[in-house]
């Protein structure tokens, strides 16, 4: 009878180890598993600066640094417990996870962090709205910058780069992707302060009536010797910008003649303008932040200027998006201290 009990009381015990398991250790103990993305990647940047307005250090979590597509899945397993996501309105993304977790939460950022974060970089305020998901309860204060197009000065020459402007404008109704109706001439220069512009832009913005007071950018691109094949960096493929710049890329290859652009998934921004620098790439989307980092030489881009990249068009509104699950317990990213 002993015996019988003794085994029974080690049986329960391996139940709920393994109920612990399988909930990601719930909203309990230990160090929280937060995903702040790919290295080289703005996300993981942004995410470093969110956490230090918090007084968050390295060794109060742990970090995981992957693209938002593998995260999300992370934080429906359970074994992630926050995900911090540069992601357009609505994300996608999310919306699958709410839909299979059903219990998402979203953390807001505070007045103080978001006063710490518009002073050390080029984040601004922004509301996300209630009816933006159907699982918020109220309106979610977070930041936000602009996803651009930026485009290799050696290998993108005046012509290429008017239709590339062009084609993102007035063919924008031909992308399915919900970020899509963003890419209007009404938002064409978002984003673009302090970046030297493409010529070839510049150029078709004009025609339209747009003021462009960007310094223009020199080109070494010849037409006479445009490459046939182009890239397009883009970023991971749980994010926006693989799936929107596949529909891009598809876009311009349907209307400019003798030109095949291909997108290819990268680490994102900081990835794309250093493989443009690095003459591996010919056009690369990526936050406009670090845009203007590369292009002055700072931040992550300090000694290794990026001299050859120019602003060709906005693609859409960047808004960081910080998710949980209501089970992890956790209220506001001062839990992870």
């Amino acid at each position: 009878m002993f015996t019988k009990k003794r085994i029974s009381f080690f049986a329960i015990l391996i139940m709920i180890a393994g109920l612990l398991a399988a909930c990601g250790g719930g909203g309990g103990g230990g160090k929280k598993k937060v995903a702040i993305g790919p290295p080289a990647s703005e996300t993981n940047s942004v995410s470093k600066l969110i956490l230090e307005a918090y007084g968050v250090e390295d060794g109060d979590f742990e970090a995981y640094q992957e693209g938002f597509g593998d995260a999300a899945d992370g934080v429906q397993d359970g074994n992630i417990q926050v995900s911090i996501g540069i992601l357009g309105l609505p994300a996608g993304s999310i919306e699958s996870l709410q839909a299979s977790a059903g219990d998402v939460k979203m953390l807001e950022l505070s007045d103080d962090a978001i006063k710490y974060i518009e002073e050390n970089s080029g984040y601004k305020r922004y509301t996300i709205p209630k009816d933006t998901y159907d699982f918020l309860d109220s309106d979610i204060e977070t930041v936000t910058a602009y996803a651009v197009l930026m485009g290799n000065t050696d290998t993108i020459d005046e012509e290429l780069g008017y239709e590339l402007a062009k084609i993102m404008v007035e063919n924008a109704s031909e992308n399915t992707h919900d970020q899509a109706k963003q890419m209007t001439l009404e938002n064409a220069l978002n984003g673009a302060e302090g970046l030297p512009i493409h010529p070839g832009a510049k150029k078709y913005y004009e025609e339209q009536g747009l003021t462009v007071d960007n310094p223009v950018a020199e080109l070494k691109a010849d037409k006479k010797d445009r490459k046939s094949e182009m890239i397009l960096g883009t970023g991971s493929q749980g994010g926006t910008y693989y799936p929107l710049g596949g529909e891009m890329a598809n876009i311009w290859n349907k209307h400019i003649d003798g030109v095949n652009v291909t997108n290819t998934e990268t680490g994102a921004s900081i990835e794309n303008l250093s493989s443009i620098r690095d003459g591996n790439m010919d056009l690369g989307m990526t936050v406009h932040v670090p845009a203007l980092a590369a292009v002055d030489g700072k931040g992550d881009f300090e000694g290794a200027k990026v001299e050859n990249a120019a602003f060709i068009g906005h693609i859409y509104p960047e808004v960081i998006q910080i998710i949980t699950r209501e089970k992890a317990g956790i209220k506001s990213l001062d839990d992870l201290k």
